[in-house]
């Protein structure tokens, strides 16, 4: 295998590191197990040239990116629908989709496995589009990024703490939007605090929400009805225990493609496209490309 890495340095999980040691290690590891490798490490401006011109190279079987779901997410855009495939190195907060993947969270266990791992296919989506690879969301989520963002941090726990801080704060005051969902034949009114359309379905009993069957060939759209303080830390207590199916205070529904409108309250707001925040048009078609994404996993996998 040829493979092309790039490392966001100021991936959640990198930023402590000697990233330039981490390259070594990735160059060592891989080589011994046959394959060629060049390594380029990405600071801030120059992250998407560095993975635009890695995803251009005809002569790489494999584009490794190495950051949080932003950097893994920008990398399967790129690749999504060619033959070259996506190495994911976990090194954001939460690794949402190396989670689906079943790759080890442990970044020098995921090299090791990624050494000796295979291709598989797997499912993509795209609103408007744009590729994504974990959700779309507006509403809480999106606001607590936002709000999130304003405050200072600068390790991984500072990530998770001020996401804390940032959550208590928007129970204060909750969103509301009024959205229009079209589903083929099918159409959906709701005023909700929090609307999330998903590649491929939340697995049950997860305290983390990330997809079971990243080949599913599903979108989960998941509507909250909770608006009232008392409901919506109900809300936050099912899914911190991974309570989906089971959550009366969500509305699930499945497809392979949904258009979303929001209503005029839509200029108060962005969406949210794998934890980075987005302009939100008033329409965003959504739709599932299945198994347009080649993604190499563990061996095991």
């Amino acid at each position: 295998m040829r493979v092309a890495a790039v490392l966001n340095r100021n991936g959640g999980a990198l930023r402590g590191l000697d990233t330039a040691a981490l390259a070594g290690q990735l160059e060592a590891v891989f080589r011994s197990a046959g394959h060629s490798i060049d390594v380029k490490l990405a600071d801030g401006g120059d992250l998407v040239p560095l993975m635009r011109a890695a995803a251009a190279d005809p002569a790489a079987d494999v584009l490794l990116a190495g950051g949080g779901d932003g950097t893994i997410s920008l990398a399967a855009g790129l690749v999504a629908g060619t033959d070259k495939a996506l190495g994911v190195l976990p090194a954001g907060t939460m690794n949402l989709f190396a989670r689906s993947l079943d790759i080890p969270l442990q970044i020098d266990a995921a090299i090791a496995a990624l050494s000796t791992g295979r291709i598989r296919r797997v499912d993509i989506a795209r609103a408007n589009g744009r590729c994504f690879v974990h959700q779309f969301s507006i509403g809480m989520h999106s606001k607590l990024i936002g709000l999130r963002d304003r405050m200072e941090f600068h390790s991984r726990i500072g990530k998770m703490v001020a996401s804390t801080r940032a959550a208590l704060a928007m129970l204060i005051r909750p969103p509301s939007l009024h959205v229009r969902l079209d589903m083929g034949e099918a159409q959906v009114r709701a005023v909700t605090s929090n609307l999330a359309v998903t590649n491929n379905l939340y697995g049950e009993g997860r305290t983390l929400p990330f997809a079971d069957r990243p080949d599913g060939g599903q979108l989960g759209i998941y509507i909250t009805r909770a608006r009232k303080r008392r409901d919506l830390i109900w809300h936050f207590l099912n899914m911190g225990i991974g309570r989906w199916q089971a959550n009366d205070q969500v509305e699930i529904h499945q497809a392979t493609e949904v258009t979303v409108t929001v209503g005029i309250e839509r200029r108060r707001f962005r969406c949210a496209i794998d934890g980075e925040l987005c302009p939100l048009a008033t329409e965003t078609r959504i739709e599932l490309l299945p198994g347009a994404l080649a993604v190499l996993v563990p061996d095991d996998r």
